[in-house]
């Protein structure tokens, strides 16, 4: 896993981030363990309680499930929990910004389309 670390939020926020990344794109599916606290701080040399918040993150927000004794795995439906969220959060923040960009540069939707295509 890499990650590159930014200013802009907190590093717990950020590798949740990229944890729920790594989930939407199916590279941890659904009852797949994930790295420890442990291995994830020493490869990224951050420190463990770091890691556990952006866990306790997971967790809070089931995508995560903690197995006493096993290890953090990712919970049923996490991916497809986010692929929801996501396209809620798209539709709702992205879509109309990128929309009105598209509007003010004299695209229309035929446009849009033929140029994907």
């Amino acid at each position: 896993m890499k990650i590159e670390w930014h200013d802009k939020s907190p590093i717990y926020r950020q590798l949740a981030e990229k944890l729920r990344e790594l989930i939407l794109q199916g590279i941890y599916d659904d009852n797949d363990a994930i790295p420890s606290v442990r291995q994830i701080a020493a490869e990224h040399h951050i420190n463990p309680l770091t890691v556990s918040k952006a866990f306790q993150m997971l967790v809070d927000e089931q995508l995560v499930i903690k197995k006493r004794g096993l290890g953090m795995y990712v919970g049923p439906h996490a991916r497809h929990q986010l692929i929801a969220s996501e396209r809620k959060r798209f539709l709702e923040q992205e879509w109309p910004r990128f929309n009105q960009r598209a509007l003010d540069l004299g695209f229309d939707l035929s446009i849009l389309i033929k140029e994907l295509l």
